[in-house]
């Protein structure tokens, strides 16, 4: 009982490892129910019985292990882990479970296979139960047969892989177990239900009577197609309408048997493949070879037993098919020629496209061996080329074909035809294109006229074929010279035909036809109908469609309708008055019935417009013949109307386009006429309606008309594309135009010349060679215009026929064929027969002479044909003989030959590569510097017109690279490295010149050893490196491993493959994209610093600057107009980086599970993970980013990088629906030994992880287990930099991923052999262990803690210090309980461990303070304030401003916020004065102490009451006291404070509380700067990660107030000043780039300059600047950088100005200009070293000048004396040099003349100038602007009256002014204090000298500095008791406001320095409310130190008097 008490006790998962079984019995019980209970899948539970789930199934006590099996099948079916356990549980059930002699356990084992592969996992069970056939327990086996058996007939063959069980079974049936045999039948007889007859070669081999049994249980099962029953968990869609078709009547499935077919599975693909070269007679070759026929047959007889293996090993079969082919070309014996075929067949059929290669040696043999008339030899021959045909493509033997379609034989022609016509049936209409069709065509075409009938049926059936396959559309265009009834016998045969893929595969276009023919029943409806039918039969024979296009690409059918059946169509759709006066003779009435008309068709739907109809009424007379112009126009505009409108065919536009073209030429009317046209080319395709218009052009004599149809012709080319048009026919005519005698003509003629040269390019020309040379030059001058032009984008057409045609595509093709199409259809001579054996005699001749004249003979022969055919009889053989001529000239001569006949051929040439070409490249070996140039020259030649596959193909360029000729090595190495970079795939062939490649690698001539390394990388870009690595097994040893290195360089030198060609549709795209888009500051790559660094505020941001979408100064760049190439570039670049692909990410993540793709896995990253990623991401990310991404160069990393950062904030969906592939991407950047890419990489990555904690993302397992490893290697780094950057990121990403899970991937790399990864992964353990406590250790502490112990003993010392300090981290937390975790460790670890206990300083409660503060910065936030933070752009915050935030919304939860310290939101928004509050009692002082002296105390914060909220509830007065927080000099209250001002800031119904505060926060904020930047950066004792965080507090919440306007609009000239000058001190200090996030900092500062710069006021911000460029040009301490930073500022302003030149005050900031160039002459300027503030000040001048005019001279208002300001008369210049205005006038003339016009005009304009100002005033916005313009007007005006302007407003109003202008005086003076209207406290007469101790303080004193007495402090506490009402201010103390006005008083800006004192006073004033002071009393405090100070003990005052003192300071603040 003991022992049981003992384990009843224990947790579910510790019973279930219990010894006792029972206790593991009771266990597994538990984890059932447990299991079904838990309904989350993703609850953590799961993962605690992770490692336990194969000890469920493999316990070694029966009883135990079924209520194990049975809790796992429940495990397995509910947890989202299951997955990881499959491997070990279902070798645990296969090995443990099916021997058990239960059958119920066998049945749970079943199920939990069954199980796993629902849940994904069908790979790893099959891989288990496959392995489970070879144990040798025949119970396992059939268990395992049984189990393959039911998750095949359950789940279907789509899921469960057959070709490894198929492999099996064979070996099954062999079986001496009977139960084995069983299973395996029926486990055949499943697999036969899925496969049927694909499962019987496999099976051919078995025991006959096994077989014999199976074939009587296969003929058993149903015929209908088998259905998966059970369903994986991705198919639930699936499975739902499975139900339902269950639930609606079993198996009734109707019309859904289609959707679902079951995979057709190919028996091949099931086969093993046999090896049959090694088992070929060894005596084959000779006795295939043999005199006797007998000896023959044997040796073929042989080979035909081995070719029936139906799958053969690929190998090299050329010796083989050689001799099989020459058998069948020249043997004599025709049964050995039918053996021989056989042969061929079947090794065709055995090796499928392994054959490929050898079918273009074979097919022309056996097509010439057609001749033979046997039936038997002939069915063996077309046996084997339909077999042949199979492992090759018709365009890669079609010239074999189309070279015998001219045989003269007709048996020959007849059974090519035959063959080409089953060929088509094997074809879809993508595999045969036109540019194939086209030849074919041509070919048959001749065969259909043959003599011979045999022949012409064969042609018939073959373009039947071609008809049925493409569609009448693609082939139609062929077969529009074919008479009618040789057309209908074509259709006829193309009816009958059956394809091979089914009947729908080319049917579409003909489907297509038929529905719009079935939609058009009215067309044939009616007796109408039969006429029709009657009338097109006497025109073209029985029902002759007359095809066209409509809108939506559809064929239409249309008949030509009677003129009766057009008048009732059109009577029904035009009113009847229309109709009646179309032939009226009163021209008005008709024009009024083409009105009517033209309303009519308008207002017509497109399917109820008969077109044909209403062309037949406009047609009728007077039709086209009309006299009247006006009439006419009308009715050419309702033709375009009606085919845009209407569904035009063909045959309507026959009807008009005559009519049209007469007019045409028509001055009048030919502009409608061109309209009508062009709509008609759009509805009924141009080819078509260019045909027909130029034919009708020409065949009329009209000039006119003529050249207006080529002017059209031109035009609607550029519109439509050149697609489809049919260039002869066009030729054709364009030379006869050029032959006329009208200049006009041959003038349009040639221009429409220039526009076809845009599409054909130069082989247009070759046409007009003949012409005469005066038309021949104008035709040059033409195309020399266009040469450089592309063809622009087709603008019409496109929409109307991009739909439903297949062939658009085609088109395009086409389109860029133009140019190959036009060569082919040049006139070529056939040169055969004057190549004479004589000639060839003479070529071949001994005497070098006349062979010199042979040679020169054939030169003629070319250069006279110009243009010849490919045959060229025996002339190749003696020019190939000629090559190797021992006269070196003779040889050059035979060179420029060939290269002639390159040209004079064109692309025919490719027929002779292998028999001329290839000996060529021989020459490139000759010795002759010379002889090789020209050899060269002559390869390019050919290649030009070949392409560069027929010479790779074969061995020819092996055996070449094989002789060991220094000269021929190098050539041919260096022709290849020049050729392969261009070529986007190569021949398999080119993997045989590798072995000679590596031989010149170490070759005895430096010169091949250097070509061969140079075309290494471009060998291995088209084989890859694995291929090129394997072929280094040949080589010894020591040259392998040379080679190894080598090819190691080049991989990282290797380009990428050149991408696909742009086709010529989208080659244009985004070509019309206006400029403005193409800024060239769109991409900013991160190499800006070398090229933008003055254009940023500091060069060394710009890296990370890419982030921030609007840059400072980043227009610079923009101006410059970018050059084309860059113009493309940008085209490209537009638009998204990363394209949202729906549910993407899921999908690669459920291939990644189910092993379709590589898992991420990698110790180093090979080329298939590399390709794969590329893979993936060519669907989801742009291309141009997919290439810097994936480049050689790291470079292009770099750009790839900044392209990223920019797009980061824009594209932040896009970004995370990629961001599985992004994270992987960088992991691959992991692995470069770029260290700049690396640094980018991670200073991505912080964004990046910034932004996903912005966005509330959480990391998926597939996102993490990708990532986290590989960037955990880098933490080892040996770089500082990089290891600080990688611990940022870890913290970072706790924000986004459980740290938990963290803690299992770094643990992982605890286990590194790299020390200082060691080290740096157990000091992050440690931090997550401080951080979130022992919950974080995974998988228990005590098992992570023994794993951190280990490391104690470690042989370096950083690792073991880090150890011990990880476990001492632990210990603080957990205490005494870490020793018993730990478990037992060796003596000396244990010492170690204890000293440092000892030893390591615990400071009291350190623990859980960090604890506590660090929680809400590393967990994600989930506090309920965190709904109501908004979520702004990621605008490069540091993550300490989030910890702040978050610790303020943390606060109830780790109070590290006091409760003192919150602001009441709720308070602020409803603040409307009526909320009571309670005031704190004032305590009475002796006002006599006043008058000791007076002690400055230390600065203290005094600690406040817990009361303060309910004290006071005032919003003005809480926010005052929160904003004197953020000057404190303790950095935790200040940063709390910063963290409740950011929480109203980003509240926008809430930060209108803070208006009005604006000034009083900045200066606190600049004040606290000052505080860090003098005192807490020299302190060496504070932690510098506080003060980053401050820095970070402070900087987010400028940006949140700067982004906001309308308070940053708020921010006084001086408070601007002063704050520009600390950000930017605060940017040059070095002390905070050493920071270990410094540039992170100095980061978010830029970006808050820049917010600085736009947000704010923009007059007071320029003339704050204009100050501190003054400043610190005074200054000499002031460093250079430092004015050079305020100048770009003022150059980031200069480029504002357009934008907001409207809201400047311009008098204000020429008065700061004027002030500028008083202080700094242009003499004294130019002495400054640098140049660039006189450059500034003018460019800022120049801008104002170009923006303003003349009017700038108007607002010189506020300088008071403007003759002696420099500043006037560079206005004056500047205006005289923009405008030339001033013509003849001196200088001083214009410097007058302006003078008297500013005075003049200003006199003028002063009424409205204070108009101007009286309304600021008076708007609530603008107050105190206008108050500072009145008061500088007034100042320079002292006589000028205001007094219209006060007397007709209010006496609140008057004294509002009244007190403002004297607020003003006070400021700019300092000689006194009164109190503000606003409730702002008021200024003090105080000066803030900066001391020069480290704190902000300022001397008490008066201007001079000498002691204040008392009097000064009885004054300001009369103030202040004022204020507050206790004491009545006497109004007659006031001067008046005249003479308030009329004192004198320097225009200066002021700084803030007076401001200062004035908002300190009030923030120490409101402190002092807060801590109790009483307002009467002795105390003091100074201006410029934040500390005040009270006295220690005061007796109790009276209540009463208390209570109205109380009373009175409310009222006051109301």
């Amino acid at each position: 009982m003991g022992d049981d008490s003992e384990w009843i006790k224990l947790s579910i998962d510790q019973k279930c490892e219990h010894k006792l079984w029972k206790a593991r019995v009771n266990g597994y019980e538990e984890a059932l129910k447990l299991f079904q209970k838990i309904e989350d899948e993703k609850s953590p539970e799961w993962s605690k019985y992770l490692g336990l789930i194969k000890k469920f199934v493999t316990d070694s006590n029966a009883v135990a292990q079924l209520k194990g099996l049975e809790a796992a099948l429940a495990y397995v079916e509910n947890a989202h882990v299951a997955g990881k356990t499959t491997g070990e549980v279902i070798s645990g059930v296969v090995n443990k479970v099916f021997n058990q002699p239960k059958a119920r356990a066998k049945e749970l084992g079943i199920d939990i296979c069954l199980m796993y592969i629902e849940i994904e996992k069908g790979e790893p069970v099959q891989e288990e139960l496959l392995k489970g056939l070879d144990n040798k327990n025949p119970k396992i086996i059939v268990a395992c047969i049984e189990t393959l058996r039911k998750a095949l007939s359950e789940f279907g063959s789509k899921i469960i892989s057959l070709k490894p069980i198929i492999k099996v079974l064979p070996k099954l049936f062999e079986s001496r177990e009977k139960a084995v045999r069983d299973e395996a039948k029926l486990l055949a007889v499943e697999i036969y239900r899925w496969i049927r007859d694909a499962l019987r070669p496999p099976l051919q081999n078995i025991n006959s009577v096994q077989l014999k049994e199976l074939e009587e249980e296969w003929v058993k099962l149903p015929p209908a197609a088998p259905k998966q029953t059970r369903f994986l968990r991705s198919q639930q869609e699936l499975k739902a309408k499975f139900e339902q078709q269950q639930a609606a009547g079993g198996d009734a499935d109707g019309g859904d048997d289609g959707d679902e077919v079951v995979p057709q599975v190919d028996a091949y693909e099931l086969l093993e493949a046999v090896e049959i070269l090694s088992k070929l007679p060894k005596d084959f070759y000779d006795k295939i070879e043999a005199k006797k026929w007998q000896e023959r047959k044997e040796a073929l007889e042989a080979v035909e037993m081995l070719v029936k293996n139906p799958k053969l090993e690929a190998g090299d079969y050329a010796d083989m098919v050689k001799v099989l082919k020459k058998v069948v070309g020249k043997d004599t014996n025709v049964m050995l020629v039918a053996l021989a075929a056989k042969c061929l067949a079947g090794l065709a059929t055995g090796l499928r496209k392994k054959f490929g290669q050898y079918a273009g040696q074979v097919v022309p043999t056996i097509l010439e061996k057609f001749k033979e008339k046997k039936p038997q030899v002939v069915q063996a021959l077309q046996e084997a080329i339909d077999a042949i045909f199979l492992t090759t493509t018709l365009q890669n033997i079609s010239e074999d074909i189309l070279a015998v379609m001219d045989n003269k034989n007709p048996t020959i022609k007849q059974q090519t035809s035959l063959f080409i016509a089953r060929s088509f049936r094997h074809c879809t209409p993508s595999s045969l294109p036109k540019s194939l069709l086209k030849p074919f065509c041509a070919a048959l075409l001749k065969h259909i006229n043959d003599s011979a009938p045999e022949v012409r049926d064969a042609a018939f059936e073959a373009l039947g074929t071609a008809l049925k396959v493409a569609g009448e559309k693609a082939v139609n265009p062929f077969l529009a010279d074919v008479d009618k009834l040789k057309l209908d016998r074509i259709k006829e045969c193309a009816e009958k035909v059956e394809l091979a893929y089914g009947k729908n595969t080319g049917g579409a276009a003909d489907k297509k036809e038929c529905r719009p023919a079935a939609g058009k029943t009215p067309v044939l409806s009616g007796a109408a109908g039969d006429k029709d039918t009657k009338d097109t039969s006497a025109k073209s024979g029985p029902l002759k469609k007359t095809v066209c296009l409509a809108h939506d690409g559809v064929n239409l059918v249309v008949f030509c309708l009677q003129i009766e059946v057009c008048e009732e169509r059109a009577s029904a759709v035009l009113p009847a008055s229309c109709i009646q006066q179309l032939d009226s003779g009163n021209w008005k009435e008709r024009l009024a019935c083409m009105e009517e008309f033209q309303k009519a068709v308008e207002l017509m739907e497109r399917s109820e417009m008969p077109c044909q109809a209403l062309v037949r009424m406009l047609a009728k007379k007077p039709g086209w013949k009309e006299t009247n112009f006006q009439v006419m126009q009308m009715k050419l505009h309702i033709v375009a109307l009606i085919a845009q409108k209407g569904n035009f065919s063909k045959t309507s536009a026959q009807i008009v386009l005559d009519g049209l073209v007469d007019k045409i030429g028509d001055v009048k009317c030919g502009s409608n006429a061109k309209e009508a046209m062009t709509a008609i080319a759009e509805a009924c395709l141009l080819p078509w309606t260019a045909e027909q218009v130029m034919s009708m052009a020409f065949s009329q004599k009209n000039p006119k008309n003529q050249s207006e149809t080529l002017n059209w012709l031109s035009n609607a080319i550029k519109e439509f594309g050149f697609s489809g048009l049919n260039v002869k026919a066009f030729i054709s005519n364009v030379k006869t135009a050029l032959a006329a005698t009208n200049p006009a003509v041959r003038t349009a003629a040639i221009t429409l010349l220039g526009v076809m040269y845009l599409y054909v390019g130069p082989p247009l020309r070759m046409f007009f060679e003949d012409e005469k040379p005066a038309l021949l030059s104008q035709i040059d001058a033409e195309f020399e215009k266009m040469q450089g032009q592309t063809a622009p984008a087709p603008t019409r057409g496109t929409s109307r026929h991009s739909g439903g045609s297949g062939d658009d595509g085609e088109e395009r093709d086409e389109q860029e064929d133009i140019g190959n199409d036009v060569v082919d259809l040049l006139p070529r001579t056939e040169i055969s027969d004057k190549i004479t054996a004589e000639l060839v005699s003479k070529i071949g001749d001994k005497n070098w002479k006349i062979r010199k004249e042979g040679l020169d003979e054939v030169t003629s022969i070319i250069n006279d044909a110009k243009f010849i055919q490919p045959n060229i009889g025996e002339l190749s053989a003696a020019l190939k003989c000629r090559l190797n001529d021992s006269n070196k000239i003779l040889v050059q001569q035979t060179l420029s030959i060939l290269q002639q006949l390159a040209m004079a051929m064109g692309p025919n040439i490719r027929q002779h590569v292998k028999n001329l070409g290839v000996p060529i490249i021989t020459v490139l070996g000759d010795s002759k510097n010379n002889v090789r140039a020209a050899a060269l020259a002559t390869v390019n030649a050919w290649t030009e017109q070949t392409g560069m596959k027929e010479w790779l193909e074969g061995e020819d360029l092996s055996e070449e690279l094989k002789k060991e000729n220094p000269f021929l090595r190098q050539e041919l190495l260096g022709w290849l490295a020049d050729k392969l970079p261009t070529l986007r795939s190569v021949p398999s062939d080119l993997l045989l010149c590798v072995p000679h490649l590596y031989s010149c690698l170490e070759d005895r001539n430096g010169d091949v050893r250097k070509k061969a390394q140079d075309a290494l990388p471009f060998f291995m870009m088209h084989l890859g490196f694995e291929k090129m690595a394997k072929a280094t097994g040949k080589l010894k040893p020591t040259s392998k491993d040379q080679v190894l290195a080598m090819l190691e360089k080049a991989k990282a030198i290797m380009p990428a493959k050149p991408a696909a060609p742009v086709k010529a549709s989208s080659r244009v795209v985004g070509g019309a994209a206006p400029a403005k888009f193409q800024t060239a500051s769109g991409n900013l790559s991160c190499n800006a610093g070398k090229c933008m660094g003055k254009n940023f505020l500091r060069i060394e941001f710009c890296s990370a600057f890419c982030s921030v979408p609007l840059l400072l100064f980043q227009g610079a760049q923009g101006k410059k107009v970018p050059s084309k190439p860059n113009l493309k570039e940008d085209d490209d670049k537009s638009g998204p980086i990363f394209i949202i692909v729906p549910n993407g990410k899921e999908q690669r993540m459920k291939d990644e599970k189910g092993l379709k793709v590589l898992k991420w896995n990698f110790t180093t990253p090979r080329d298939e993970y590399i390709e794969q990623l590329k893979t993936q991401m060519s669907s989801c990310v742009a291309r141009w980013v997919q290439d810097e991404m994936f480049h050689t160069d790291f470079q292009h990393h770099n750009k790839a990088l900044a392209a990223m950062v920019e797009h980061l904030e824009s594209e932040k969906d896009g970004v995370i629906s990629c961001l599985d592939l992004i994270l992987k991407w960088l992991t691959l950047r992991f692995f470069d030994t770029n260290t700049s890419v690396l640094m980018k990489a991670l200073e991505y990555l912080k964004l990046l992880f910034t932004l996903l904690s912005q966005e509330e993302y959480h990391l998926t397992e597939n996102e993490a287990s990708s990532f986290i490893p590989y960037l955990i290697l880098k933490v080892g780094e040996p770089k500082d930099v990089v290891r600080k950057d990688v611990r940022a990121i870890l913290n970072r990403m706790c924000l986004i991923y459980p740290a938990s899970k963290m803690f299992t991937f770094i643990m992982e790399g605890t286990k590194s052999k790299n020390s200082k990864q060691r080290a740096e992964c157990l000091e992050e353990l440690g931090c997550l262990v401080e951080s979130y406590g022992m919950n974080v250790c995974q998988p228990t502490p005590g098992k992570a803690l023994k794993e951190m112990a280990i490391h104690i003993g470690d042989r370096d010392n950083t690792v073991r210090n880090a150890a011990l300090n990880t476990i001492v981290t632990v210990y603080n937390v957990h205490g005494d309980q870490v020793f018993k975790l730990i478990g037992n460790l060796s003596e000396k670890d244990m010492s170690m461990l204890e000293e440092r206990i000892k030893r390591a300083a615990k400071r009291p409660a350190a623990a859980p303070a960090r604890q506590a503060e660090e929680k809400p910065q590393r967990a994600p936030s989930t506090n309920a304030n965190a709904s109501v933070l908004r979520k702004g752009p990621a605008e490069d915050m540091s993550s300490k401003l989030n910890q702040a935030r978050n610790t303020s919304g943390h606060s109830e939860i780790t109070h590290t916020v006091p409760r003192e310290f919150q602001l009441d939101l709720d308070e602020i928004e409803n603040d409307n004065g009526t909320v009571r509050c309670e005031m704190p009692a004032l305590v009475q002082h002796k006002l006599d102490d006043i008058f000791e002296p007076v002690l400055i105390p230390e600065p203290k914060i005094r600690a406040v009451s817990p009361h303060f909220d309910d004290m006071h509830s005032n919003t003005a007065s809480t926010i005052n006291f929160v904003i004197s927080q953020v000057a404190s000099g303790d950095i935790n209250t200040s940063i709390q404070a910063l963290a409740q001002i950011d929480e109203v800031l980003r509240q926008e119904d809430k930060a209108e509380a803070m208006s009005g505060h604006i000034d009083q926060f900045l200066i606190a904020t600049f004040m606290q700067l000052r505080l860090i930047y003098n005192t807490h950066m020299a302190d060496e004792k504070l932690d510098k990660d506080e003060i980053v965080k401050l820095y970070s507090c402070i900087i987010g919440n400028m940006i949140s107030l700067f982004q906001m306007e309308s308070l940053a609009r708020e921010a006084s000239t001086g408070v601007l000043k002063d704050l520009m000058h600390g950000l930017i001190t605060l940017m040059l200090d070095s002390r905070v780039e050493d920071l270990e996030e410094g540039q992170q900092v100095i980061r978010s500062v830029n970006l808050l300059v820049v917010k600085v710069l736009e947000k704010s006021d923009q007059t007071n911000i320029l003339s704050a600047l204009l100050v501190l460029l003054q400043d610190s040009l005074l200054a000499t301490a002031s460093s250079p950088k430092f004015s050079e930073l305020v100048m770009k500022c003022l150059w980031r302003m200069v480029r504002l100005l357009p934008e907001t030149i409207n809201s400047i005050n311009l008098d204000r900031i020429l008065l700061d200009i004027h002030i500028f160039m008083k202080v700094f002459p242009k003499e004294k300027l130019k002495q400054c070293k640098s140049e660039f503030p006189i450059r500034t000040l003018k460019t800022l001048l120049h801008t104002l000048c170009k923006l303003k005019g003349p009017k700038i001279l108007d607002h010189l208002t506020m300088i008071e004396n403007k003759n002696e300001s420099e500043l006037e008369a560079h206005l004056c210049r500047v205006m005289k040099h923009s405008m030339d205005q001033i013509g003849s006038k001196t200088d001083k003339e214009t410097e007058k003349g302006a003078s008297r016009i500013d005075e003049k005009s200003s006199k003028a304009k002063v009424n409205d100038f204070l108009a101007e100002i009286f309304k600021k005033i008076g708007s609530k916005e603008n107050t105190k602007e206008g108050l500072a313009e009145l008061y500088e007007y007034k100042k320079k005006y002292s006589d000028a009256d205001i007094e219209p302007f006060l007397k007709n407003s209010s006496q609140f109003f008057q004294s509002y002014v009244e007190r403002g202008l004297r607020h003003i005086e006070m400021e700019k003076e300092g000689k006194g204090r009164i109190p503000s209207s606003t409730g702002i406290s008021p200024q003090t007469e105080l000066t803030c000298v900066p001391t020069s101790t480290n704190t902000v303080s300022s001397s008490i004193g008066n201007t001079n500095g000498e002691e204040v007495g008392p009097s000064v402090y009885l004054e300001r506490l009369k103030i202040l008791r004022q204020r507050c009402g206790l004491d009545n201010a006497k109004q007659e103390d006031r001067p008046p406001l005249t003479s308030l006005l009329s004192k004198p008083a320097a225009p200066t800006v002021a700084s803030s320095t007076d401001m200062l004192h004035s908002k300190l006073s009030q923030l120490r004033e409101s402190r002092e409310h807060y801590q109790h002071l009483d307002l009467d009393s002795n105390q003091t405090h100074s201006s410029g130190i934040g500390t005040t100070t009270s006295s220690s003990s005061s007796t109790a005052a009276n209540i009463d008097d208390l209570k109205k003192r109380l009373e009175r300071i409310k009222s006051s603040r109301k």
